[in-house]
């Protein structure tokens, strides 16, 4: 029997992947974020965030252009730098799931709140996260598959609600609401940066279209342009967004409030507003959990079955599913959803995601004087310059955060270190 030929996905197709793959649950809850550390000026945040994100996406680009292998930065910094960083690399890939995972718990909760006003409460909380964890960890231990309707529900229910908020918004700004440009009229050193940081969330997930590259029509010609094209239209929408928000509920309003969106479109179209935004949120959000938690515990069998974890987290049961490794994700889970509110866990979210960005760019630059005869299908524009930029730029974001929440989100870095040493992955040779 032939092999059955698939057909190359065309350019605009990688464009609509992309914008799904990047516009979730951050948009829907973060601009009260943003105009709480830096006021109106958020917009310009969101811009800022915009140019990084295709700088990043760029060497993302480039780094693949040296491998036949699907790896990602796990691979890159294991060919640039070692095993060591490798390690490291892949290791943090299972914690930054995680970590979104929590995240994405606790922005559901957040929804539900706005519904439900008992889950506002610190006790309602943790009743909501923990109940949606554990019923989500016992259905996947249970071998149930995520199914087609729910992905296909997830992309239409997060764009057609943000969409009709633009449309129908933008008729109810007003001008008075975007002065000041700072809270207060002034700025407050280093607001700039952990805005940055914050808002950087809503834009993880660019990932995606490099790794499906692959699979691209012409991706020479096509993956830059996608990624450039795909990171402009996300941060237009946001834009919109953002300044919807500010123009109907004012930079005051929009910061005390937990569900921005929601109260913004309650204004111009009542409780029907509103009850369309939750649904939105709900199910955009709740769907992505979902897929989460199924992919997540599948992270940390990977590193097992690579000799980077034991053994013992890649078992699976009766229904084939990994519950060792399902148990461990969701107790990890719950305990940084418990620690924060979704703006906080955003934060340590985005930083986390800097664990793989750093070293891809760092590998670009290595790959550019190693790996010269290489023949690549696209070559970054302007040489060095863009991967140096980036990388200056994500250094100095990391030090505009809080200790504490560096070592949240980075704190897996640590934790690898004397698995490195007990899974003997340090004898291993550079392959």
């Amino acid at each position: 029997m032939d092999k059955k030929v698939v057909k190359p996905m065309g350019f605009w197709s990688m464009i609509l992947l992309g914008i799904t793959g990047i516009v979730g649950s951050g948009i829907f809850l973060l601009p009260s974020a943003g105009t709480q550390l830096i006021g109106v000026a958020s917009i310009f945040v969101l811009v800022f965030d915009a140019l990084l994100v295709i700088s990043i996406a760029l060497c993302f680009a480039q780094a693949a252009n040296y491998f036949d292998t699907d790896g990602g930065p796990y691979l890159y910094a294991k060919e640039a730098f070692g095993g060591f960083v490798g390690f490291e690399v892949g290791f943090v890939t299972w914690a930054i799931r995680i970590i979104a995972e929590a995240t994405m718990a606790v922005a559901f909760t957040t929804a539900l709140s706005s519904i439900f006003p008992y889950f506002a409460t610190e006790a309602g909380k943790m009743l909501a996260v923990t109940s949606v964890v554990v019923i989500l960890a016992i259905i996947n231990i249970a071998g149930v598959r995520l199914s087609k309707v729910i992905i296909n529900t997830v992309t239409i229910s997060k764009l057609i609600p943000l969409i009709l908020f633009v449309a129908i918004g933008i008729f109810f700004i007003h001008g008075t609401h975007f002065t000041p440009l700072f809270p207060e009229g002034h700025y407050v050193a280093g607001s700039f940066g952990k805005a940055t940081v914050t808002l950087f969330y809503a834009f993880t997930g660019f990932e995606g279209l490099v790794v499906a590259a692959g699979d691209m029509e012409n991706p020479k010609k096509n993956l830059p342009r996608a990624l450039i094209l795909t990171t402009l239209a996300v941060a237009v929408f946001y834009v919109l967004i953002q300044v919807v928000a500010i123009g109907i509920l004012g930079s005051h309003s929009l910061s005390a409030s937990s569900v921005p969106i929601q109260d913004a479109f309650e204004k111009v179209a009542g409780a029907f507003g509103r009850d369309l935004i939750a649904a939105g949120t709900l199910l955009s959000t709740g769907g992505l959990l979902i897929a989460s938690t199924y992919l997540t515990p599948r992270s940390g069998v990977a590193l097992a079955e690579n000799k980077m974890l034991p053994k013992v987290v890649a078992r699976r049961n009766r229904f084939n599913a990994p519950y060792i490794s399902i148990v461990i994700s969701g107790i990890v889970v719950l305990v940084i959803a418990w620690s924060g509110t979704f703006s906080q866990l955003a934060l340590i979210s985005a930083i986390s995601r800097f664990a793989q960005y750093i070293p891809t760019c760092l590998a670009v630059l290595v790959f550019a004087k190693t790996k010269k005869e290489v023949k690549q299908s696209f070559r970054l524009p302007f040489g060095w310059v863009i991967p140096s930029v980036a990388i200056l730029v994500s250094v100095w974001l990391l030090t505009q955060v809080e200790v504490e929440q560096l070592l949240w989100g980075l704190g897996a870095l640590v934790v690898a270190i004397p698995f490195y040493f007990i899974t003997g992955s340090y004898k291993l040779k550079k392959e």
